[in-house]
């Protein structure tokens, strides 16, 4: 059976009244606004597109991420990608992100790099513009048609025997959410391989900044300015894994500084090739609330920016303070075999 996209539109602009020259001869379906049933988007090809104004979204976008919020199951079997088209320069980013998370923790797939943002200007067009001869308009229409056939097309990748890799930066003795990372991989079946890597061990620097020359100059070497443990250990783990798992505590609001220098030296990876074909998941815990900003920020920068899959449910959020208070809290136990069950089913492929 030929799969069908399912165009779900909030919000109006004078560029979105153009989507059809976008999708022309692709199979699409609007999707009707009143029929927010359970079931209605289960196991939907769909295609997410939100205009905004100058001040950001309208409210038919919040009312649609709190139905996905308070319905954890409406998107099960789905498969997304997002167009974003706003009249300013701001906000584009941050719906995006909204919408993902919560779309995401309703049971929804999102390929890497799934988002396409309009801004006002375009003007975040114009490198690819310029790489591929088009006009900025022209650019903007010709990525919505990609985004859309890799949605139409898409089949996530499964694994006989799963490798995942493990990574953070804390102390292994006192963190609340490396105990909770050991114990998912504890509870993986058998089939699987684990490998951890701590980025304390070492000294870790971020991005110098290099041209986009130097930086391939020097990833053909397998290296980058800097060197170190990033590219003797780290970036040869991503490469070789299925699957990523960060394990990240909250700190102000956003991931350490150590996992934030990883996401920045990943390009030198990906000058040599891309993260398509790995999944990413994500414990975060803080201390007081927040974990869902550090969820966007690592979906962001990993899935949006470094091409990564967002798997359904990618991540799981707790709060917990003291170290090993995560241990007493209620539920936790059952919580940490339900995120462990799904990564599984996700690399393995036998449905949950």
């Amino acid at each position: 059976m030929k799969e069908e996209l399912t165009l779900l539109q909030v919000g109006e602009s004078p560029r979105l009244d153009r989507l059809d020259q976008a999708l022309d001869g692709l199979p699409i379906a609007r999707f009707p606004r009143d029929d927010w049933s359970e079931t209605a988007l289960q196991g939907r090809r769909i295609l997410f597109v939100v205009g905004g104004d100058d001040f950001g979204p309208t409210p038919d976008l919040f009312r649609m991420v709190r139905w996905f919020r308070q319905h954890t199951n409406s998107l099960h079997g789905a498969i997304a990608g997002v167009v974003i088209d706003g009249r300013g320069e701001l906000y584009t980013k941050e719906t995006a992100r909204n919408l993902v998370l919560a779309a995401n923790l309703a049971g929804c797939l999102f390929p890497g790099k799934p988002l396409v943002e309009g801004t006002g200007s375009l003007y975040n067009q114009h490198i690819l513009a310029k790489n591929l001869g088009l006009s900025w308009e022209e650019t903007y229409v010709h990525r919505i048609r990609e985004l859309a056939q890799r949605v139409l097309t898409f089949v996530p990748p499964t694994f006989a025997k799963p490798r995942l890799l493990m990574l953070h930066a804390s102390d292994n003795s006192r963190s609340n959410t490396v105990w909770m990372g050991r114990e998912v991989v504890r509870q993986l079946p058998d089939g699987f391989s684990s490998e951890e890597l701590c980025l304390q061990n070492g000294t870790i620097q971020d991005c110098r900044g290099c041209s986009y020359t130097a930086c391939l100059h020097f990833a053909k070497q397998n290296t980058c300015f800097y060197g170190g443990v990033i590219c003797e250990d780290v970036l040869p783990a991503i490469e070789a894994c299925d699957g990523m798992l960060f394990l990240c505590p909250n700190y102000n609001d956003a991931v350490s500084a150590n996992i934030m220098a990883l996401f920045n030296r990943l390009t030198s990876l990906l000058t040599q090739r891309d993260l398509f074909d790995k999944y990413l998941f994500g414990i975060v815990v803080s201390g007081y609330s927040g974990s869902d900003l550090v969820a966007q920020q690592l979906l962001g920068a990993m899935c949006f920016n470094k091409t990564a899959m967002l798997p359904p449910r990618f991540c799981l959020m707790q709060t917990a303070n003291d170290p090993g208070s995560a241990k007493t809290m209620p539920g936790i136990q059952g919580r940490l075999t339900q995120f462990a069950e799904n990564l599984a089913s996700v690399m393995q492929g036998k449905g949950t």
